[in-house]
């Protein structure tokens, strides 16, 4: 009695060549997708004037390196509140900012954002001017 083999199967596919298709794709999608985040509208930054006179009138408010804050040259505990109401009397008082160099923004933002709360006409940031 003589024994046959059966046939040799073939190898089944290879899920590698699928793996390749799949890195390949996905290269080319990154390369032709836009990876930042843009706005619905058109954005242009805003562009400092230093050298520029200050306006005239309103209020100063002045930020220490530490923290602390003067209101027109008084050292004030809750500067807020008081500012507050101080635009309560007139709103469109011009508020100038003149913060040290080394402030934190964590003492600044949180007075910016309550006088635009408070209604303020116009805040102006002192700068110093590069020098020439």
């Amino acid at each position: 009695m003589r024994l046959t083999r059966p046939p040799a199967r073939q190898a089944p596919e290879t899920i590698i060549a699928l793996i390749d298709v799949v890195f390949f794709l996905l290269v080319f999608f990154m390369l032709i997708g836009r990876m930042d985040a843009t706005a619905p509208f058109e954005v242009t930054p805003p562009v400092a004037e230093t050298g520029a006179n200050m306006p005239a009138g309103g209020i100063t408010l002045s930020v220490a390196a530490n923290g602390a804050m003067a209101l027109e040259g008084r050292p004030i505990a809750d500067p807020i509140d008081e500012i507050l109401a101080r635009l309560s009397q007139a709103p469109d008082t011009l508020v100038r900012i003149n913060a040290h160099q080394n402030a934190e923004l964590r003492h600044i933002l949180p007075m910016i954002a309550g006088l635009e709360a408070a209604g303020a006409r116009e805040v102006a940031l002192v700068v110093t001017p590069a020098a020439p």
